[in-house]
């Protein structure tokens, strides 16, 4: 099990560059080779962060990408909810029902306390902090 997509990585990326770089607007041809990754991808993952609201875009000459937020409140969160959905670990389900021990399941109340831990963790890494 992966905790961090491919996009995600890609989205880091990105977004460290962009933080770094300090420009008003960034296209993807000037980011890709920095970067690292090929530009069909970079593009579909920050249009995705565009949808999310965490990146403007302006298309045509001149266009690109710009943050929406300051680095220091775009976290690691903002990225993998927008990419991969929410953080869940364990959704106890068989057969598309919920297990019949559900609400008293202990494993399920032990994951249930890893989950909000590694939810806060994740939270409080910001593109600030990675730049």
């Amino acid at each position: 099990m992966k905790l961090l997509n491919r996009d995600v990585d890609y989205a880091v990326r990105a977004l460290v560059f962009m933080a770094r770089a300090n420009k008003p607007m960034i296209s993807v041809a000037s980011m890709k080779e920095s970067v690292g990754v090929p530009r069909p991808f970079l593009r579909k993952t920050l249009q995705k962060l565009h949808q999310a609201g965490l990146l403007h875009s302006i298309k045509g000459k001149g266009g690109g990408f710009a943050l929406a937020r300051r680095p220091e409140a775009i976290t690691l969160s903002h990225l993998m909810t927008a990419l991969q959905g929410p953080l869940k670990l364990n959704d106890c389900v068989f057969r598309k029902k919920l297990c019949a021990n559900h609400d008293t399941c202990l494993l399920r109340r032990r994951l249930e306390g890893i989950e909000g831990r590694l939810r806060s963790e994740i939270e409080g890494v910001t593109i600030r902090d990675l730049v």
